[in-house]
């Protein structure tokens, strides 16, 4: 009897993880037409039955977040080919599709105008304490509550689904270790693992919502490129190099005749790459002719006092800096 038990429920297991799930034609990754990936061919699912508990399980299953609305009678057109299941019955606390009562895969009495569709609510992201909207400590909010994430695998890859999700460009850097200051409250995901394409990050492998064994100084944080106010270049790494300034359309070097380590600790800051080892004006990365003035305290280099470019900067004076945060 326990044998027997046994392999039903390996046949489960093994039968619940053969396939993948995804929704088409909606808004975006997290609303559509739910489609089930099984022996190698995406099918549909039927909605008799569907409800939300059967949603919000898709919704899990997807990294989407809560289910908003279980929709019918393709709502967001018609599949094609198979139609994997039908008369699904979910409790709502399932991980899995698969793991919801329903006929055998492939058994069914519907047509493609039938289609179950679903609209889920994915957890609001944001980035915070850098110099604008598109650089920060990444924060999502998950059951009401705004809660970062750790740096444990964190990687471009994982900056790119953020700077896509926050609408800001592609990713330039992904900074570990509280680079943008420490969080508080909740830790929302660890050891996060995005091939780069997905559209929201809690749609990559995770550990799980609120599962962690971190602190707030591993709290992750990206630099996306609509944040470009400037950039360090010809260094070894991203927190090394010669600054430059996105000005007036174009890319201008900064002057180092008043170039010191407070400029440097602002250009450190804002990139998160720690504080400020080296301030060079010396033109170790470069040339340059603009001037700015900072006390330190700014959050943005274009925070900095201009000083009137008059042209007059030798060409042997450039601003550069060497972050702490350099990677050699």
């Amino acid at each position: 009897m326990f044998l027997l038990f046994g392999i039903l429920l390996l046949f489960c297991l093994v039968d619940c993880c053969n396939y993948s799930i995804r929704l088409v034609n909606g808004i975006n990754d997290c609303s559509g037409r739910v489609e089930m990936l099984y022996n190698g061919t995406w099918g549909t699912v039927c909605d008799d039955d569907w409800d939300m508990n059967d949603a919000a399980v898709v919704c899990r299953q997807l990294g989407c977040g809560t289910a908003v609305s279980a929709h019918g009678s393709a709502h967001f057109s018609q599949g094609s080919g198979q139609i994997w299941l039908d008369d699904v019955g979910c409790s709502g606390s399932e991980s899995l599709l698969a793991q919801c009562s329903h006929p055998s895969i492939g058994t069914h009495n519907c047509g493609h105008h039938e289609d179950a569709g679903v609209v889920c609510l994915v957890p609001d992201i944001r980035l915070v304490s850098g110099s604008d909207s598109c650089c920060g400590r990444v924060e999502i909010r998950y059951n009401g509550q705004w809660g970062t994430v750790c740096d444990d695998n964190w990687d471009m890859n994982d900056a790119a689904v953020v700077c896509r999700q926050s609408q800001c460009g592609s990713a330039i850097s992904a900074p570990h270790g509280a680079a943008f200051s420490q969080g508080s409250g909740s830790i929302w995901l660890d050891d996060v693992e995005c091939s780069g394409s997905e559209g929201a990050l809690t749609q990559c492998s995770h550990s799980g919502l609120g599962k962690h064994d971190c602190k707030h100084d591993e709290d992750a944080g990206v630099v996306c490129s609509d944040q470009k106010e400037f950039r360090l270049v010809n260094g070894l790494d991203d927190c090394s190099g010669r600054v430059e300034i996105h000005y007036n359309g174009t890319w201008a070097t900064v002057c180092g005749d008043s170039w010191d380590i407070d400029e440097a600790a602002v250009v450190c800051r804002q990139l998160g790459c720690g504080r400020a080892v080296i301030a060079d004006g010396r033109a170790l990365f470069g040339v340059g002719d603009h001037h700015v003035n900072c006390k330190g305290e700014e959050s943005s280099i274009t925070q900095c006092s201009p000083q009137r470019n008059e042209n007059n900067c030798p060409q042997s004076n450039d601003a550069g800096v060497i972050c702490s945060g350099m990677r050699i």
